[in-house]
């Protein structure tokens, strides 16, 4: 009766299900979408809060031309590239 043809597979350990690949697949590509998201979203505030706060600077100061504002937009950028590169990496 152990090798009957007729008798329905059962469970092995050993070969992996066809079912449960698509599922896997959708997870994986739900994950790195997730991840990517957040580390947009991190960016964006990021620049954001450059910009924010160097032109609140720049009120404060009474500027004619927005120095602080360039300058701590520009180095949020910068530092955001280098959170995004640090975290690609780690992966």
């Amino acid at each position: 009766m152990e090798n009957d043809p007729n008798q329905p597979e059962q469970n092995n350990p050993d070969k992996p299900v066809r079912g449960d690949q698509p599922i896997k697949n959708v997870t994986e590509k739900t994950t790195s979408f997730v991840q990517f998201s957040g580390i947009a979203f991190q960016m964006l505030g990021t620049i954001g809060l450059g910009v924010w706060v160097g032109m609140k600077l720049d009120a404060w100061q009474n500027n004619h031309r927005p120095v602080w504002t360039i300058i701590l937009s520009l180095t949020a950028i910068g530092a955001s590239l280098y959170l995004f590169i640090r975290q690609l990496t780690k992966r």
